[in-house]
C-alpha cells in the first residue's frame, strides 16, 4: 500500500505542476500584446521641451528672484529683478540734462526775439537814410553805415536762430538719454518670454553676474516632443505631419496623439540610449514627435520633460490604428 502510493503521489504533482505552468502560459499569452499592423512601427524616446534661459542683458546684481523651481509661470510674469540703483541715478542726471537743455532753447529763443527787434530797427533806418541820401539831406556815408548795420543785424538773427537748432538738438540728444536708461531699468525686470514651467533657478538674491548671466531656466510647455530614431527603410516612409501614438511608462493607460514635425535628412549612428527589439541598426535617422499645443494647454500642469515612453508611427495612412492604440486622455 505505502510502495504504491509513492508513484501515484508523484504522478498527482507532476500533473498539478504541469496545470500551473500551462495556466501561467495561457495568462502570459493572453497578456500579449496583439501585434502591430504592418503599417505602425514602435520605437521609444524621452519626452523634451524646448529650454529656454531667462537672462541678464548687463552686468549687475540680482536684487530678487520671484520663482522656485517647479513653478508654473505665464508668458510675461515678473520671474526676476536685478538692482537699480546706478540707473535710478543715471536717469535722474539725464533728466535733469533734458531741463537743462530745454532752458537753454528757451535763453537761445529769446536772443532770437531780441535779433529781431535789432534788425527792424537797422530796416528802418536803412529806408529812412536812403530816403534822406535821395534828396540830399545827408551823406552817402551815413547810408552806408545804415547799410552795414542792417547786413550785421541780419547775420546775428541767423545766427541766434542757429542756436535755437542746436539746443532743440541738444533736448533730442538728452530725452534720447532719458529713453535709453528707462530701457536700461525695464530690462533689469526679467519676464518669462514664453509660458513654461521652472526648470532651474540659477541665481539667487545678491549674487553679481555678468552680460547675459543666466538667472532662471524656463521649459517651453507650448513646444513639447519626443525624439526617435527609426531605422533607414522606416524612416523613408515616415512623412512630416503624419500620425503617431505615445504611451509613457509612467501612464501606460493612456494613449496620447503626436505628429512627425521633423524627419533628419541625413542618417547617423544609433545612439547608446536606443533600445529596440531587434538588432540594433547601425544607421538611424532622428524624427521628433509634437504634441499639439493645444492639447499642452489643456493639460500644462501634467506636463513633464524627461518622462520616457514608447512610440508608435504610422508609416502607411492606409492602415487603421488598433483598438490598443486608440487616443485615450486623462480626465482634467
Amino acid at each position: 500500500m505505502t510502495s504504491s502510493a509513492h508513484p501515484l503521489r508523484r504522478a498527482l504533482v507532476l500533473l498539478v505542476l504541469l496545470a500551473v505552468a500551462a495556466g501561467g502560459g495561457w495568462y502570459w499569452w493572453k497578456s500579449q500584446p496583439a501585434p502591430l499592423p504592418p503599417g505602425i512601427v514602435q520605437t521609444n524616446g524621452r519626452i523634451e521641451a524646448v529650454q529656454i534661459d531667462v537672462a541678464t542683458k548687463a552686468a549687475g546684481r540680482v536684487a530678487e528672484v520671484l520663482v522656485r523651481e517647479g513653478d508654473l509661470v505665464e508668458a510675461g510674469k515678473v520671474v526676476a529683478k536685478m538692482d537699480t540703483a546706478a540707473l535710478d541715478a543715471q536717469l535722474a542726471q539725464a533728466e535733469a540734462q533734458v531741463a537743462q537743455a530745454r532752458d537753454a532753447v528757451a535763453a537761445a529763443q529769446a536772443v532770437v526775439d531780441q535779433r529781431n527787434g535789432e534788425l527792424t530797427l537797422a530796416q528802418n533806418n536803412f529806408a529812412r537814410s536812403e530816403d534822406l541820401v535821395a534828396r540830399n539831406f545827408i551823406s552817402p556815408q551815413k547810408l552806408d553805415q545804415d547799410r552795414a548795420a542792417m547786413l550785421t543785424s541780419r547775420a546775428a538773427l541767423a545766427a541766434a536762430k542757429a542756436q535755437v537748432v542746436g539746443a532743440q538738438s541738444a533736448v533730442k540728444a538728452a530725452q534720447a538719454a532719458v529713453e535709453r536708461v528707462r530701457t536700461d531699468l525695464a530690462d533689469c525686470v526679467l519676464k518669462a518670454p514664453r509660458t513654461g514651467r521652472v526648470q532651474y533657478r540659477l541665481a539667487e538674491p545678491g549674487e553679481v553676474l555678468g552680460a547675459g548671466g543666466k538667472v532662471v531656466s524656463l521649459l517651453d510647455l507650448a513646444d513639447v516632443y519626443m525624439t526617435v530614431f527609426l531605422p533607414e527603410g522606416t524612416a523613408g516612409r515616415a512623412a512630416v505631419g503624419g500620425e503617431a501614438r505615445l504611451v509613457f511608462d509612467a501612464a501606460p493607460q493612456y494613449v496620447v496623439p503626436a505628429r512627425v514635425s521633423f524627419v533628419a535628412a541625413d542618417a547617423q549612428f544609433t545612439p547608446k540610449t536606443v533600445e529596440t527589439k531587434q538588432e540594433r541598426q547601425k544607421l538611424v535617422f532622428r524624427v521628433k514627435l509634437s504634441l499639439d499645443p493645444e492639447l499642452l494647454r489643456k493639460y500644462e500642469t501634467r506636463v513633464k520633460a524627461g518622462v520616457p515612453g514608447l512610440a508608435y508611427v504610422r508609416v502607411d495612412d492606409a492602415t487603421a490604428w488598433p483598438a490598443s492604440l486608440e487616443v485615450k486622455l486623462p480626465e482634467q
